[in-house]
């Protein structure tokens, strides 16, 4: 993590002017889906560190304590970064996100000791990009991070662990999703008509697909973090509903 924060000090942040400490309101970007993301991040880390530390043994206390606190550390990290960058700021709203997405993984490890509700991601391309790749991208990557129009951030609770007695398959999960669209800049330009989008579908918990294979168990945990694309049905802000034969 060490490594990781001074190597994105170096590839990233000096190329920018640096100042004093100092905090930054953005609580107001994006329709909060930089915070979603973040939510996102944390948690998932948090998942990942807890799977790496119970894997070496230690006590349930330790992996979920610190395991599970690991992506808290690392954005902590970032957001120190974005504190002394002249063009940033630490930002508080990032902060409680943070420490939102790794309560509600270690909350859920310390209640039922697994995760009956997973966060996950999903993201596609969008034409915005090419409007303005300096703040959405230009390759694929950073498209994929930094256009918030093509991310939805989804809480995706399994059925079987709520309704053990239903007879459900136990991969079978309900995904509720968030995303926003229509967004050329952080902050709303009046008459930009930006909106927010509201998402239910089905979804697989790929942890709870059974395998002998120590690799494919693997494979599916690290995948578990991407929404499976299946039909689904979306509210917009604007008061419009679709369906999608792919809701991702």
């Amino acid at each position: 993590m060490v490594g990781a924060i001074a190597l994105l000090n170096g590839a990233w942040y000096t190329q920018y002017d640096r100042s004093a400490f100092h905090s930054f309101d953005d609580s107001g970007e994006w329709l909060q889906m930089d915070k979603a993301g973040h939510f996102f991040s944390a948690y998932t880390l948090g998942r990942w560190g807890h799977a790496a530390w119970d894997r070496c043994g230690t006590s349930h206390r330790q992996a979920l304590f610190i395991g599970g606190s690991l992506g808290l550390a690392f954005l902590t990290g970032v957001e120190v970064l974005d504190g002394t960058s002249a063009g940033w700021g630490f930002s508080w709203s990032d902060m409680a996100a943070n420490v939102a997405g790794a309560g509600f993984f270690m909350g859920q490890q310390g209640l039922w000791k697994e995760q009956r509700i997973t966060v996950k991601l999903s993201a596609h391309l969008t034409p915005y990009a090419a409007q303005r790749p300096d703040l959405l991208g230009e390759s694929v990557g950073e498209r994929i991070l930094k256009d918030y129009n093509g991310q939805t951030i989804w809480l995706s609770a399994n059925a079987k662990s709520f309704l053990s007695r239903s007879g459900l398959p136990g991969w079978l999960n309900v995904a509720f999703g968030y995303g926003g669209d229509n967004m050329l800049t952080a902050f709303p330009v009046a008459g930009d008509g930006r909106f927010r989008q509201f998402y239910l579908a089905p979804d697989i918990d790929l942890t709870r697909i059974k395998s002998g294979s120590k690799v494919v168990r693997t494979i599916l945990f690290v995948l578990n973090g991407v929404k499976v694309p299946l039909p689904g049905m979306e509210v917009r802000s604007t008061g419009r509903v679709l369906f999608h034969g792919f809701a991702f």
